[in-house]
């Protein structure tokens, strides 16, 4: 039996994060059409980023090459199959995709947790922050939204002060890996008290070539964490 339709999705219906419709049927997260669109990055994932592999792979192109700060890392669908649901959520303002959003990070959640069994579980959330200047533009940090969900669904609590941007930095999405890492250079800090000797989970939307997740990781380390994995929404494909 399906529940009661919310009064609020009556008045002002919820948006499907895929179609950008009303969602049918109302009271849904997606609409039954649509939930077959957003692609999982599925069974074959690089060991330590989380990109979709070959099945006989177990690190990503990017992952033989480079040593990152994370400890391990996972995302649940691949981001060209929700780019422009993705994009309508940072710059147009379609918050209520986050409900959607953090149903299915926490089905990823609860496997990933069961692999970092043995005292890596994650004890706080902490969503990568954006700069002030980003924040008085879109009226809110997506990464933080995606966290609080999350906390909601996962029962795992969130510290969202633990981590600040302390300058903001230019788009990178033309940037090459050397080029992202100067760009991010000392643009985050972290704070001891909340994060010293814990197990953290970074949330974010999407992850590319780990430049941010890096940066935010070796801020965090190098306020006395234990270690540092992350979760995002959406991963990018492995580059032969």
């Amino acid at each position: 039996m399906e529940s009661p339709t919310p009064v609020m999705d009556l008045w002002f219906p919820r948006r499907c994060p895929v179609c950008d419709r009303p969602v049918k049927p109302y009271g849904a997260l997606i609409c039954r059409d649509c939930a077959e669109v957003p692609r999982a990055v599925g069974p074959s994932a690089c060991c330590k980023c989380g990109k979709p592999v070959e099945p006989e792979e177990e690190y990503c192109s990017d992952c033989r090459q480079h040593r990152h700060m994370y400890y391990r890392g996972a995302a649940s669908f691949r981001y060209r199959s929700i780019s422009g649901s993705l994009y309508r959520f940072k710059y147009e303002g379609r918050r209520e995709y986050a409900d959607y959003y953090a149903r299915e990070m926490a089905r990823t959640l609860d496997g990933f947790t069961a692999e970092l069994a043995g005292g890596h579980a994650p004890q706080i959330l902490v969503p990568v922050p954006c700069s002030a200047q980003r924040m008085r533009k879109r009226g809110y940090n997506q990464a933080a939204l995606l966290a609080r969900k999350l906390a909601e669904n996962s029962g795992i609590p969130v510290a969202e002060d633990a981590l600040t941007r302390e300058k903001d930095t230019q788009a990178m999405r033309n940037m090459s890996s050397s080029e992202r890492q100067k760009n991010l250079k000392k643009a985050f800090h972290a704070y001891g008290n909340s994060v010293r000797l814990k197990s953290i989970m970074l949330i974010d939307d999407i992850y590319t070539t780990g430049a941010t997740i890096d940066a935010c990781a070796g801020a965090l380390l190098e306020a006395g964490a234990k270690e540092v994995s992350f979760l995002t929404l959406a991963i990018g494909e492995n580059s032969l």
